[in-house]
This record gives C-alpha cells, sequence and structure tokens, in this order.
C-alpha cells in the first residue's frame, strides 16, 4: 500500500461554465471519466446555483472567506460539513465576497462514502475500505502505523487497500477522513 499526496496550491484553476468561480480537482477516483469519489477546491466569485449532479451525495465547507448562503443555511469557516443531494443545485449566495470550499462528490450506486472529522484517530476496516482519505484545510501531520506523512494546506492523502493501522492526524483547520467500500450505502 503506497500513499499518493496532492495540494491544491499545485493545481492550476480551471474556470466554471456559467463563470462563477474555478475549480481545483485533487481527485477524481477511480478514473476521470467514471468517477465514484470526486474531491476539488472551489473558489466562488459571485452569487448563482450550484451545478446539478444527479445521483449525487455532496459534502460542502467553507475553507476562507466569510461565508455562502445554501438553502436556508449560513455556512462560515469552522463549520460542520453540509451533506445534500447533488440534483438539487441549490442557490449560492456569497456573505462578504469571494470564498474558498471544500467540496466532495460520491456516487451513490455505487458503494459508500463515510466522511467524518479527523479530530480523532481513524481505522480503515480491513478488506472494506477500498479507498481511504485524509483532506486538511490548514496542512499538519498524518500517521498511519509507523509511517508519517507532513501535509501541507489544502492538500489530500490518499490510499487503495489502506492496511488496517490507526490514523492519526495532527494539524491545523478544518480536516475529514473519508473511506469508500463497495458496501451499499445506507443513506447519507
Amino acid at each position: 500500500m503506497s500513499w499518493s499526496v496532492i495540494s491544491a496550491e499545485d493545481l492550476a484553476p480551471q474556470p466554471w461554465k456559467n463563470g462563477g468561480g474555478q475549480t481545483r480537482e485533487l481527485l477524481a477516483w477511480p478514473h476521470p471519466s467514471d468517477w465514484i469519489v470526486r474531491l476539488s477546491v472551489a473558489d466562488i466569485e459571485r452569487d448563482g446555483p450550484f451545478s446539478a449532479f444527479e445521483g449525487i451525495q455532496r459534502w460542502f465547507a467553507v475553507l476562507r472567506g466569510d461565508g455562502v448562503r445554501l438553502y436556508e443555511y449560513e455556512l462560515r469557516v469552522g463549520d460542520e460539513l453540509l451533506s445534500f443531494d447533488g440534483a438539487l443545485a441549490p442557490e449560492c449566495s456569497l456573505i462578504g465576497g469571494a470564498t474558498r470550499d471544500f467540496n466532495l462528490m460520491h456516487r451513490r450506486s455505487r458503494g459508500r462514502l463515510l466522511v467524518q472529522p479527523a479530530d480523532h484517530p481513524f481505522l480503515p476496516e480491513a478488506g472494506n475500505s477500498r479507498w481511504f482519505g485524509l483532506f486538511t484545510a490548514g496542512g499538519g501531520l498524518l500517521s498511519h502505523g509507523a509511517r508519517a506523512m507532513p501535509l501541507r494546506p489544502l492538500s489530500l492523502a490518499w490510499c487503495e487497500s489502506p492496511a488496517r493501522q490507526s490514523c492519526i492526524f495532527d494539524g491545523e483547520g478544518a480536516a475529514w477522513w473519508m473511506a469508500w467500500s463497495e458496501a451499499e450505502d445506507a443513506g447519507d
């Protein structure tokens, strides 16, 4: 098992078709044209609707800026992840200017994605977790068994078929564990 690490700071931003922002795609797994899990860091530059993604569960969090309004929620830096049906394409309003945001998507018809804050150790399920990752907004140190990896801000560390060894993250700002398995999704 080997880890891959990528930082949004190393990627060129891709402008949105609607002109409302840009995205840095960290991962489209297992393949960019047929992904199950897609993770990106987005810069929202003006008010407008999210794109609709039928059959997709989304997780969203504000990483920098004053925040956004989605549905009846005001989301700011440090708030919990908001999970919602990607087909709904909610209207997004900026609270005080441009934001940088965490955006995670999962194709619900393809297995199950567990997402939880990285403020506690995580133990991947032996034989069950086919893909495992950690996203960190502020950077820090990821330890998996006897291996320790420094991570820069806005980084994703991930591996396939992780060893069943405790994972610990010590870092700054928001961070989330993500584990995908082929088990049926029980609903998010």
